[in-house]
């Protein structure tokens, strides 16, 4: 059976709803889980459900947690204890397979590059958040793991994003695009006009540089950016996306004729609901680490929970470590060593 660690602590509404999540996990999966936080607050939470199937359910007790408020840097290091890091202990020690958390990102990113390291020929990790497009899914990365990059980190993200739409899409041939200010290959600061010519160089299907403006028009499967951009990207997006919602149910309900309509439009709403919500895809993956770690949002439902565990049981299964590794290994070994 394949075990996923779970930060019981992580995400602004646990430890409720992260069990209610890995219960519904254990549920529709052949999978089990580690639940590590405070022992005592998760077997209230687990009472709730009784009888609990005790040989898919474990707990690692792990008593504190790192606040959002905090740096994660520093309270790792004053916090032996925290949820996070006794959690990636788990995965490091064989004992799970992977590791989901909806807390602190910061620490979930810090705690699983101590406790797993990097792959061979991987610099920084980077988030990769599921999109929605005119088309299909697509990928963002980085939303936010390294804020600072280098030419040659985007160029480790495109490979990793390529071998994950691979894998999670189905895609045989990744349309890859750097994220920059103008199409043009010229176009962006030093960072992006650098790694537009690695990328051009790679053995991946780039199609260059595209605009804010075309994220969501389905012309690129993997979208390469710094963390700053992407995080920036990716908030802006789920603001907008909760604004409009609001701004159509508003005008739905002004006049009765409207209500009607938005009788008739509930179907579409959610339909329309389903494509833009996080809660969908559970969480993104944290790719460069050796350790498979699921990041999920941290309003993460119990839906949430329960598709970020899913996530992980998938790649798992699929040995999604080894394959990018070696995907790695072909593509950026060839790669020029970037001019600053």
């Amino acid at each position: 059976m394949i075990w996923i660690a779970v930060d019981a602590l992580g995400g602004d509404f646990a430890p409720r709803n992260v069990v209610d999540g890995a219960l519904a996990a254990v549920r529709h999966l052949d999978v089990g889980v580690v639940l590590v936080g405070p022992a005592a607050s998760i077997e209230r939470e687990l009472g709730r459900f009784e009888p609990v199937d005790r040989g898919r359910v474990r707990i690692v007790d792990a008593p504190d947690v790192v606040a959002m408020d905090e740096s994660p840097a520093a309270a790792l290091r004053k916090k032996p204890g925290a949820s996070i890091r006794v959690a990636a202990d788990v995965v490091a020690r064989g004992e799970a397979a992977a590791l989901v958390s909806a807390g602190h990102t910061g620490a979930t990113v810090i705690a699983a590059h101590g406790a797993f390291g990097m792959l061979p020929g991987v610099d920084r990790p980077a988030l990769a958040a599921t999109i929605p497009t005119r088309v299909r899914p697509a990928l963002l990365l980085d939303v936010g793991a390294s804020v600072e990059c280098r030419p040659q980190h985007l160029l480790q993200f495109a490979v990793m994003g390529s071998m994950y739409a691979r894998l999670a899409a189905d895609i045989p041939t990744p349309r890859v695009a750097l994220l920059s200010i103008g199409v043009e290959a010229s176009k962006g600061n030093e960072l992006t006009r650098e790694a537009h010519r690695l990328l051009k160089s790679a053995p991946l299907a780039f199609i260059g540089n595209i605009e804010a403006r075309d994220v969501y028009s389905g012309d690129a499967d993997v979208i390469v950016c710094d963390g700053f951009t992407g995080n920036v990207a990716l908030k802006i997006s789920e603001g907008l996306v909760d604004v409009v919602e609001s701004l159509l149910s508003e005008e739905l309900s002004k006049t009765v004729t409207m209500r009607v309509g938005s009788l008739l439009t509930r179907r579409a709403m959610r339909h329309f609901r389903r494509r833009v919500d996080y809660s969908e895809y559970g969480g993104a993956p944290l790719l460069g680490v050796t350790g498979l770690t699921i990041v999920g949002h941290g309003r993460s439902s119990a839906k949430a929970v329960r598709n970020a565990i899913a996530m992980a049981f998938r790649f798992a299964s699929n040995r999604f470590i080894e394959r990018v590794e070696q995907e790695i290994a072909r593509a950026v070994a060839p790669a020029a060593e970037p001019r600053y």
